[in-house]
């Protein structure tokens, strides 16, 4: 049998992380967000991680850090496999072991041993489920001033334009819900194609990649705690199974079915 690149692990003992361990995968992916906290390293070969603060070269040993809501993407410069470890973990829950309202990583790519190391353990701590030990160890890097700042209020949706923070509201209120592109922009007096233009510029998106992205967050969620397909797509505004099937395996690189299985102790 062939052994799947992408492998997602869950541990009982820590239903507020889990851990993505791809090998030598040759996927690329589309600018994306997460509605967690994301702390990556590179095990094999070498990728571009694209985020707001530019694009960054990515070699084995080199870590990203990702708040919630920031559009990234880490890809290969050229056409070869690479190999690379994310661990997720459920912002509400960080925040409130922290004591603070929010995270801003004082550097979303780091090439330093300490942190490789850190990483790499709270990696391996996982798949062993000792909780207190990875609780610990990971509020202690992240309380270091060096590697991120506490926020006094939550981040704010990313946009200064109104009319787009309104239909962010929007969509965040209900990602299920299926107002066209048309029904946005009429609700704050704007063309269609001018909305698009404004959404884009405030967001890097088109608002129909954003409510996917949000979409497939939610079925994702959802998934992982045993929610049936089928279900997890009504819920989340899919036209059926079959559609929340192509999307998340073009997004996450494995179809729905198997990121759910997991792999538990």
């Amino acid at each position: 049998m062939t052994a799947q690149p992408h492998q997602f692990h869950r541990h009982p003992a820590l239903p507020w992380a889990e851990l993505r361990v791809s090998r030598q995968s040759p996927h690329c992916y589309r600018l994306h967000t997460h509605m967690e906290y994301s702390l990556g390293i590179v095990d094999a070969g070498s990728a571009v991680f694209q985020h707001a603060d530019g694009a960054q070269p990515m070699a084995a040993g080199s870590v990203v850090l990702i708040e919630p809501g920031v559009w990234h993407a880490c890809n290969p410069a050229q056409v070869a496999a690479w190999s690379y470890r994310m661990l997720y973990v459920q912002a509400d829950w960080l925040h409130a072991q922290l004591g603070v309202a929010g995270l801003r990583f004082v550097q979303r790519a780091r090439h330093d041993a300490a942190t490789t190391a850190a990483v790499q353990r709270l990696c391996q701590n996982l798949l062993e489920g000792d909780a207190a030990a990875w609780t610990q160890a990971l509020t202690a890097l992240l309380r270091q001033p060096a590697i991120a700042h506490p926020l006094a209020a939550p981040p704010a949706l990313p946009a200064s334009d109104a009319a787009v923070h309104h239909a962010l509201q929007r969509l965040h209120r209900q990602p299920d819900a299926t107002p066209s592109v048309q029904d946005l922009a009429r609700a704050e007096g704007m063309s269609a194609s001018r909305f698009i233009r404004h959404f884009k510029a405030a967001t890097g998106v088109t608002p129909g990649a954003y409510r996917l992205n949000l979409r497939l967050n939610g079925a994702r969620r959802l998934l992982a705690e045993g929610a049936a397909l089928a279900d997890a797509a009504h819920a989340m505004g899919f036209a059926d199974q079959a559609h929340l099937q192509r999307a998340f395996k073009a997004h996450h690189a494995l179809t729905p079915g198997r990121y759910a299985q997991g792999a538990r102790p």
